[in-house]
């Protein structure tokens, strides 16, 4: 068997191997790109019909012949880099005790070998071998009965019968129980199925549960629980620092009779690490950021390149805004095909401050020195000028097409270069909008599944469920557990009651 220090060193000597090859593939890949550029011109001169652009017709067909065959060379065949791939010493696959260690255990099978059984007297316990089982106990539904007692009075049978009160519930003589509208709330919302598809598995549960009663039920669920979203955006936009974005959802709209959908779209604001909101809208225009945030808001907005956030920064002298590096680094990325040496060396400045934020993290600087440390010498000062002064450059001298994909990274990152650049003048901000893009990303799954929402004021109903299961999710709080709880606690809650308590980042399950 080979020892580990034989195979270490020949992963050494792989991943050398590796990136050698991975280099002279670059810089091909940087020669293909040159070539096809030069090869697009010579056929628009060769073919082109225009008396202005005519030229020696023989001259570039023998000039273009040279190239397409230069260029079908460089794109043979080549040795794959996987042939070359270092052995990989595989993690050894943990053991089903470690696996399920914490979870407790719910049934005991004790068995007795048949020798003891035949002579027990022969045996002396002295030991047990343990064999861990896990089997899974399938969705089902369970019926219960509250026994109201009704009493008449012994000394005056004149009085009416006394007979406890019904507890208050969600829905005031239905049959369903909080925990089973969370748990349809959290198919829908969570686990993205549609309500027709829980109407059939419900079967499977002991009783059809109607899909025209499931949306009734996660009607009431958002009616119950929009006075706790009320409340996160309220703080939200009390604080200093949001973070938003916006994404489409279609919407059929029955009352249009046309059965045609439409466009409307889940705007969200954020803070990092704090409650998530969703709102819906029918439009995607600048005014529905104001009607959303308010237009008093005060402090620093993060968000994309979208021009609803630039007008509303413009108006507003009080708030900053802040852009995102994500969005800035995915245009050079997509741009690579077009020079790949060039979209590398800028790739690599951004990951620099990148690098830069993460070991200031590690080392749990405060805010204030991460603000200095952006803006000193050491910081994203300098690398953020030498971001700037590249792009220019390739604008200017016409190294790129600005139409080009590279063209319009660049275009893009002057374009936001004021955003971008504001978070030198912080040190609590992210530079990038990714926890948001993170938390709208469920909301995308699901519209695959049930494709669009059935009505427009189903929307808001689902913005505000949305809302409260991502911001559980950001808090590290079982959604269900929580949706059950609320939606128990509720209905006996008065309006002088704190809702602070009932917050996805306070809340507490109760025992």
């Amino acid at each position: 068997m080979q020892s580990i220090e034989f195979i270490l060193a020949e992963n050494q000597a792989l991943k050398a191997r590796v990136g050698e090859l991975t280099q002279r593939l670059t810089e091909s890949e940087l020669l293909v790109a040159q070539l096809k550029v030069q090869i697009a011109w010579l056929k628009h001169k060769t073919y082109s019909v225009g008396k202005s652009e005519a030229a020696d017709h023989t001259q570039l067909m023998l000039e273009l012949g040279k190239l397409e065959a230069q260029l079908a060379a460089l794109e043979a065949p080549k040795k794959k880099l996987d042939e070359c791939r270092p052995v990989v010493v595989r993690a050894k696959r943990p053991l089903p005790s470690e696996v399920f260690a914490k979870m407790p255990v719910t049934e005991v099978e004790t068995i007795t070998p048949d020798e003891v059984k035949a002579e027990p007297a022969a045996y002396r316990q002295i030991g047990v071998e343990v064999t861990t089982i896990v089997d899974i106990v399938p969705p089902k539904l369970i019926k219960k009965e509250i026994h109201r007692l009704k009493f008449q009075r012994l000394d005056d049978k004149t009085l009416a019968p006394v007979v406890a009160a019904v507890p208050e519930r969600m829905v005031p003589g239905g049959y369903a129980s909080a925990g089973l509208i969370a748990y349809i709330v959290i198919l829908k919302y969570l686990r993205h199925l549609p309500l027709y598809r829980i109407e059939q598995m419900s079967v499977e549960w002991g009783a059809q549960l109607p899909r025209q009663s499931q949306v009734d039920w996660v009607r009431m669920a958002a009616e119950w629980t929009e006075v706790i979203y009320n409340r996160i955006l309220k703080d939200l936009l009390e604080g200093n620092y949001i973070q938003l974005d916006e994404t489409p959802i279609r919407y059929c709209d029955p009352d249009a009779g046309t059965g045609k959908t439409g466009q409307g779209y889940l705007w969200a604001v954020s803070h990092p690490q704090g409650d998530v909101v969703f709102d819906w809208r029918l439009s995607r225009r600048h005014g529905e950021l104001t009607t959303l945030i308010g237009a008093d808001y005060k402090g620093l907005m993060q968000s994309d390149g979208y021009g609803a956030y630039e007008a509303y920064d413009r108006t507003h002298p009080e708030v900053t805004w802040l852009g995102c590096w994500a969005h800035a680094r995915r245009k050079f990325i997509q741009s690579q095909g077009e020079n790949p040496r060039l979209v590398q060396s800028i790739l690599k400045l951004i990951g620099r401050m990148y690098r830069y934020e993460a070991e200031w993290t590690q080392k749990n600087v405060s805010v204030v020195e991460r603000a200095a440390l952006r803006a000193g010498p050491g910081g994203h000062v300098r690398t953020m000028g030498a971001l700037k002064k590249l792009a220019t450059r390739l604008l200017a001298s016409n190294r790129v097409l600005a139409k080009s994909d590279l063209g319009k990274a660049c275009t893009y990152l002057l374009n936001q270069w004021e955003p971008l650049s504001a978070h030198l003048r912080f040190g609590d901000t992210r530079l990038d909008n990714n926890q948001m893009e993170n938390a709208i990303r469920g909301t995308a799954i699901g519209k695959k599944n049930w494709l669009f929402v059935g009505h427009p004021e189903a929307g808001k109903r689902s913005a505000v469920l949305y809302s409260l299961i991502v911001s559980c999710l950001r808090h590290g709080k079982d959604p269900y557990q929580y949706l059950r709880d609320v939606l128990t606690r509720l209905p006996l809650m008065t309006n002088q009651d704190d809702l602070a308590p009932l917050l996805p980042k306070n809340w507490q399950p109760t025992s």
